[in-house]
């Protein structure tokens, strides 16, 4: 079951070191918008910060429906019984566009309401905090995105809460191990 869990949350694991990949590029800094284009809450603080740009927003979508859609061509070849969403749905690549395409936008609206929070706690965008709230936000660091994630492949393919929970622990220790690469080839800056 958690290899095809796994095999599963591949396609996500992808598009987040894809998009990772893509906002750093020259054309994403040229054209990079944040979100909340500078607006501030009425504390005074901005409402997402510099981090939560369009060009994320939308490159996590693309990469989503990118890397389901080519992970949808691995399965059917290498992989045929292991991926929970063929299952219930037909492995087509329409399927997979628009099962990426919700993944990705899962992923980024589940980050909006934590950077929220973050702002109003006057931490940087970025970075987490010392002491029992840098360790909490570290925490919700890993795990805001894959509620979203979970929810989306829940509706895909129905499964227990447990499940649902599983998910989110497995893709949090994911999320910490790729972070932790990515921090050690020196492609994302801070851990």
């Amino acid at each position: 079951m958690i290899i095809k869990m796994l095999v599963t949350m591949t396609p996500v694991i992808l598009a987040g070191i894809m998009n990772m990949l893509f906002v750093r590029t020259y054309f994403c800094k040229k054209h990079n918008a944040p979100i909340d284009a500078g607006k501030l809450f009425f504390d005074g603080k901005r409402l997402f910060g510099e981090n939560k740009t369009w060009t994320g927003f939308f490159g996590m979508i693309a990469a989503g429906a990118v890397s389901q859609t080519f992970w949808g061509i691995i399965c059917l070849t290498m992989l045929p019984d292991l991926n929970y969403f063929y299952e219930y749905h037909k492995n087509t690549i329409l399927f997979n566009l628009a099962a990426g395409a919700l993944v990705g936008s899962a992923y980024v609206l589940f980050e909006l309401p934590n950077s929220f929070i973050k702002r109003r706690l006057d931490i940087p965008c970025g970075k987490t905090d010392k002491g029992i709230k840098g360790i909490i936000f570290f925490l919700v660091d890993q795990i805001d995105s894959l509620i979203g994630v979970g929810l989306v492949f829940a509706a895909i393919c129905p499964m227990p809460v447990w499940q649902y929970f599983l998910y989110i622990l497995l893709g949090a220790a994911i999320h910490i191990a790729v972070n932790l690469i990515l921090y050690k080839i020196k492609i994302r800056r801070n851990f």
